[in-house]
């Protein structure tokens, strides 16, 4: 995704939170939920408002020429003003990287 001329690449892993009654929500089928808080570098950014979402695909592992879904991508405002763009990986990193799923792509910071 096109990063804009405030957006500063970031690149790491961070920690979604839900809260407890995240899973009364209703879902579309494959979708993750969108966290109501990120922690980034052991700090807690709350989400105000998700401001984007889309999907990033791309080819069959396996040859067949169909296309799947392997990136969830969200845009959402936190409490403190800044633009988030992180991403959901559907398919966990290979190596030690397995657990982390959800990645902050960029950040504005607030004017």
């Amino acid at each position: 995704m096109p990063r804009t001329a405030r957006e500063k690449l970031v690149s790491e892993s961070v920690q979604p939170v839900f809260n407890s009654g995240a899973a009364e929500h209703p879902l579309a089928v494959g979708e993750p939920l969108v966290p109501q808080a990120v922690v980034w570098r052991g700090i807690s950014y709350p989400v105000v408002a998700l401001l984007s979402s889309g999907k990033g695909l791309g080819p069959c592992s396996h040859g067949s020429g169909e296309r799947y879904v392997h990136k969830h991508w969200y845009r959402f405002e936190t409490t403190d003003g800044r633009i988030m763009r992180v991403y959901f990986e559907r398919r966990p990193r290979s190596g030690g990287e397995t657990q982390r799923r959800w990645w902050l792509y960029t950040i504005e910071e607030p004017e």
